[in-house]
């Protein structure tokens, strides 16, 4: 086998909620994390020496990308002497809470373990990624996870029923950092019961699930962004069973009964926004 083309599929949080700052600088963080269909697609091959490119000028081609960065890691600490050839067809916003370089560094973790034959374990590929970004162990396991420590710690739960989502991307990017390092707890006004929300998974409960969608983040994220406010409160607006922001914004998805309504919403919203899509729970 000399190349490889697979999915990096974006994520959403059905529950995010914040515990505390960490010794290590980093929040302690308790989640509920979900693949969407929504994705990139990565092709690697094998190369004398690893390179990146991509359809899109909004990500950087070296070592800034964390795709570039794991295919790097992976091999120092597996000693291969196997280079790579990484291509992205991006189709996941930048900067968006919806983890696409982290799935792209994913990707290219499972991709390689295959390519240069290496035969790692799952368990120990998420742990490498814990060591670009919190997101990518995740992103590595996929499907209905608990998130726990900084995001890192991952416990996989039942697949939550198909829900049809509208996202929104307003077109400007969120740093983060910034959000985490403005968040105060005084401000949230509504927090997830974590407990409560993997029950309703495990019962299959969709109402259920639904009802108790929270990210605690949407208070230090509208402070500093506004506009994300404004399309939060369009899309409660439009008859949307749940509108809730995607990790630390600013994309924004609106929860819908079915796949009909999901493509009426969006055809009413494109042209207002830059970036507007339909896509499901997988």
């Amino acid at each position: 086998m000399e190349q490889i083309t697979v999915p990096a599929y974006a994520k959403i949080n059905l529950a995010l909620d914040v515990l505390g700052k960490r010794s290590d600088g980093y929040h302690e963080v308790q989640m509920v994390m979900q693949t969407i269909s929504l994705r990139d697609t990565v092709t690697v091959s094998l190369s004398e020496e690893i390179t990146l490119t991509s359809n899109s000028e909004d990500i950087p081609l070296g070592q800034e990308n964390l795709a570039y960065r794991a295919a790097a890691m992976l091999q120092r600490v597996t000693g291969c002497r196997k280079g790579a050839r990484i291509h992205i067809d991006k189709h996941i916003p930048v900067a968006a809470g919806l983890a696409g370089g982290s799935s792209n560094a994913a990707a290219v973790l499972l991709s390689l373990n295959r390519l240069w034959e290496l035969d790692l374990p799952v368990g120990y590929l998420a742990e490498l990624g814990s060591r670009l970004g919190s997101d990518v162990p995740f992103c590595v396991v996929g499907g209905t996870c608990l998130a726990t420590g900084r995001g890192e710690r991952i416990t996989m739960l039942p697949q939550v029923p198909r829900l049809w989502l509208v996202l929104v991307n307003p077109g400007f990017a969120v740093a983060t950092a910034k959000v985490y390092q403005e968040f105060s707890p005084a401000e949230v006004v509504s927090r997830p019961d974590v407990s409560v929300m993997i029950k309703a998974i495990e019962k299959r409960d969709r109402t259920g699930i639904i009802n108790n969608m929270e990210n605690v983040l949407e208070s230090s994220t509208f402070a500093l962004y506004p506009r994300v406010r404004e399309v939060k409160e369009e899309l409660a607006q439009s008859g949307a069973e749940k509108v809730l922001m995607c990790g630390s914004g600013p994309t924004v998805f609106a929860v819908v009964g079915d796949q009909e309504q999901a493509y009426k919403l969006k055809t009413r919203l494109q042209g207002k926004y830059p970036f507007v899509t339909v896509a499901e729970t997988i």
